[in-house]
């Protein structure tokens, strides 16, 4: 059998980063990827999938210091499925991402000290997707 995800996208926001009772470290990413795609009427059509990815230990405390907003990573992981109860007791179902390996894909300017987070804009990271540089889908080296 093979649970195995790999996605490379941008940061929606800052890492949550929270600690369990044992004291491990455990953060939280909102991860975007998009495909684009042709529709039925000649339409090009592009879409946006959000995952959620959960790091542990002393990656997710990597993560909380030095990604934020726009960061470009490429995770690998496993698709994890959780059961929960709401607050009116009604089973609710999240499934999320647990990382194996989250790899910072921006680079640090030569300015900054380790673990200072990059002081750069949305804007001058590039564009967020190959689709949004104009890029045909079979020029991306992913």
């Amino acid at each position: 059998m093979l649970n195995k995800v790999m996605l490379i996208g941008r940061l929606g926001k800052s890492p949550e980063l929270r600690h369990a009772q044992n004291g491990s470290a455990i953060a939280n990413l909102r991860i975007a990827t998009d495909e684009s795609y042709v529709d039925r009427e000649g339409n090009k059509v592009d879409r946006v999938e959000w995952h959620t990815v959960v790091v542990f230990q002393r990656a997710a405390e990597n993560c909380a210091s030095y990604l934020g907003k726009g960061s470009l990573v490429f995770v690998e992981g496993s698709l994890q499925t959780r059961k929960w109860q709401d607050q009116q007791g009604q089973d609710r179902y999240s499934t999320e991402i647990k990382a194996s390996r989250v790899t910072f894909l921006d680079r640090r300017p030569h300015d900054a000290e380790p673990g200072q987070k990059p002081q750069q804009s949305a804007d001058d990271f590039g564009p967020a997707f190959p689709s949004e540089g104009g890029a045909d889908a079979a020029d991306v080296p992913f």
